[in-house]
């Protein structure tokens, strides 16, 4: 029995492929596709080109320079940097309510 039901795609959502980039000292330039951009480690100097869907950054010292994020900015760690230059992402600090220092900005384009 056929149903009269047709489920659509989402206007906006996240692609597969996301982006993880682990480790310590790493200084890359990647584009974001769409996806999200994972960060975990301490160090790290990420520049993400085209649009990323979210960006989460845990550990410490790392910085990510990114051209667009759509979703979220999720920090987690102390002294790490996040500048996006368009979108209006939903940013949640958890270093900074734990008392801990970061940056989330938007930086002109």
């Amino acid at each position: 029995m056929a149903s009269g039901l047709i489920a659509g795609a989402p206007s906006a959502a996240a692609k597969n492929g996301d982006t993880h980039i682990t480790g310590q000292g790493i200084s890359q330039t990647i584009d974001c596709n769409d996806a999200a951009l994972i960060i975990v480690g301490t160090s790290n100097f990420i520049t993400a080109k085209g649009s990323c869907w979210g960006v989460s950054v845990q550990g410490s010292s790392n910085t990510v320079i990114a051209d667009n994020v759509v979703n979220d900015i999720t920090v987690y760690g102390f002294d790490q940097t996040v500048y996006y230059r368009t979108g209006a992402p939903k940013v949640w600090d958890r270093g900074r309510e734990l008392g801990m220092t970061n940056r989330i900005d938007r930086v002109p384009a």
